[in-house]
């Protein structure tokens, strides 16, 4: 009868406790940690998606920038006269007005002047104070017993800040100061010297004009234009010249090495870009819908305001100058799916109007608040969205959260699974030393009648 019981109980065979144990706490946590596991999975899912959008909608940004720059309207620029200017594309503008025909009439200089000639540049110059004067203001360069030398003197006028350099130059015949302003006329300076001791008792320092400052004045398209510098932005717009040498009767042309950037083209590339990105929007945002997985994004709010956003593209100013200010008239169209068409009749008939206001409605020469273009729109639509408190990182921010959350609460179904295992093999532990008591009392008492029945 005992032995029957006891075997019912599996005591006779012996208990597997640790696979109970393991086996009640799966049963307990196993249910919560896999449901808890799918919300981390397809929350890990909407986090890369998330950032995925993210990087696609600054790529995409920046490659219209990049295709919109200036030089992709004209190609690299060519100087005809390399020996005279050279041109380059001024960063963020879009050159206009070229071909055009650049005379260099005269270089901008800087004044010069020299001291007379000193055995070494450590021979002392005379204590004194020398004052440079020019239209930043007036600086005194102080010489005394701590720097009373050629080399003193040099330190002590590039530490003014007086816009006049210094430097020693040496022959055999020994060391001499050069003074040196900036280019052009308005950079012109003089000097006065106060020797220590007076007029009377001081050495008086001997200086030269070596050069006078100049402005440089060249002519572009016959109309004649005077700066400060041999570096010349403005004079022809988007373009930046650097003007090497003056011949003054010889006119050079500064050109583009490439046809003009094809403005269907580049409106057609723009809306094939831009469906690519648009189509990957929808699918990560597209609802289940009849039994159907949806996007990873469906109903996310974040991927909402980027499609928003972007969807107002074609209706935002791009310009308020010229024919054409928005995408929309020169016929580029939103779709019910938010791609883009081409209104094909609308674009030929605006480049037959004015091919020239497209380009700059699409990129101004010079960009403003009111003339910001498309690479300008879409700039502002993605640092909008990835400010500090815009859609995009908002939605990275909740994504994050929730992913915390999770891991939090992972930690407490595990931490609660410990202690249920604590508490099960405290029990089976007590369930089995009953049983070895048990397992006692059995055997004595299976003896006990062993022993009635041999007697018998």
């Amino acid at each position: 009868m005992f032995s029957n019981v006891i075997n019912s109980i599996g005591a006779g065979s012996g208990l597997n406790s640790a696979q109970l144990v393991a086996d009640l706490v799966a049963a307990s946590t196993g249910a919560k940690l896999g449901q808890l596991n799918q919300r981390d999975q397809l929350n890990s899912t909407r986090i890369s998606t998330m950032a995925a959008t993210a990087s696609a909608l600054s790529t995409f940004a920046a490659a219209v920038k990049e295709t919109l720059n200036g030089q992709g309207f004209v190609g690299e620029l060519i100087s005809t006269r390399t020996d005279l200017a050279n041109a380059t594309v001024v960063e963020g503008g879009r050159p206009q007005g070229l071909p055009a025909s650049v005379e260099v009439v005269q270089l901008a200089s800087a004044q010069r002047e020299m001291t007379d000639v000193y055995a070494s540049a450590s021979d002392p110059v005379g204590e004194r104070t020398l004052t440079i004067n020019n239209s930043g203001g007036s600086f005194d360069i102080v010489i005394d017993g701590s720097n009373d030398s050629l080399t003193g003197l040099r330190d002590a006028i590039n530490a003014s800040n007086s816009g006049v350099t210094a430097s020693i130059i040496t022959d055999k015949a020994g060391s001499r100061l050069v003074m040196e302003s900036q280019e052009g006329i308005d950079n012109a300076f003089t000097l006065a010297d106060s020797p220590a001791g007076g007029p009377i008792l001081g050495v008086p320092l001997i200086i030269t004009n070596i050069d006078q400052a100049d402005d440089s004045i060249i002519r572009v398209d016959d109309i004649e234009l005077t700066n400060s510098s041999n570096t010349v932005s403005g004079a022809i717009p988007g373009v930046e010249l650097s003007l090497l040498a003056a011949e003054p009767g010889t006119n050079l042309t500064i050109t583009g090495d490439s046809e003009p950037l094809d403005v269907r083209s580049l409106v057609t590339e723009f809306v094939a870009a831009y469906n690519e990105l648009r189509s990957s929007l929808n699918d990560a945002t597209a609802p289940g819908l009849a039994g159907s997985s949806g996007g990873p994004l469906a109903g996310d709010r974040g991927a909402r305001e980027v499609i928003r956003q972007l969807s107002q593209l074609t209706s935002t100013p791009l310009s308020d100058t010229g024919d054409f200010n928005t995408l929309a008239d020169i016929g580029v169209r939103t779709q019910t799916d938010g791609t883009l068409t081409i209104d094909d009749a609308r674009l030929d008939a605006a480049l037959e109007l004015d091919s020239g206001a497209i380009k700059l409605m699409l990129e101004p020469a010079i960009a403003t608040e009111t003339n910001i273009g498309l690479s300008g729109a879409l700039d502002k639509i993605s640092d909008r969205l990835q400010d500090e408190n815009g859609a995009l990182s908002q939605a990275q921010e909740r994504l994050d959260s929730i992913r915390e959350s999770i891991e939090e609460r992972r930690v407490k179904i595990t931490d609660e699974g410990d202690r249920l295992r604590e508490q099960l093999e405290g029990t089976f532990a007590g369930l089995e030393r009953q049983l070895s008591v048990l397992r006692a009392t059995q055997s004595y008492v299976e003896q006990q009648f062993a022993s009635f029945n041999d007697n018998s």
